[in-house]
């Protein structure tokens, strides 16, 4: 068993996306946490792979985003499943925390 603490992963930079890696030598799932100070995008992007992704925003809040420029308000507490080859991508409209788990990892 292991124990992550978030609260170590609190840390933003002016302007742009921070990534904090908190499982990756899983063979079944990864585990990332993304802040993103405010305004920042975590562009629409996919993988041409099989599988689901989460992302759960922890603070804050933004959009998710997806193909054809949709838009999702995202706050505190939603989550956001998807395949891994649908577009995704998240814009933060304040500082915002996001949690994303991808089995099987990339």
């Amino acid at each position: 068993m292991q124990v992550l603490r978030l609260d170590d992963t609190t840390e933003f930079t002016p302007g742009v996306m921070k990534r904090f890696f908190l499982v990756e030598d899983s063979p079944f799932f990864k585990i990332i946490n993304f802040n993103l100070d405010a305004g920042v995008t975590f562009p629409v992007h996919s993988h041409d792979l099989d599988g689901e992704l989460s992302i759960q925003v922890l603070e804050g809040s933004g959009f998710f985003l997806g193909a054809d420029g949709a838009e999702i308000p995202a706050g505190k507490g939603d989550i956001l499943i998807s395949e891994i080859r649908e577009p995704h991508g998240v814009r933060a409209a304040e500082k915002m925390r996001i949690l994303v788990t991808i089995a099987p990892p990339i």
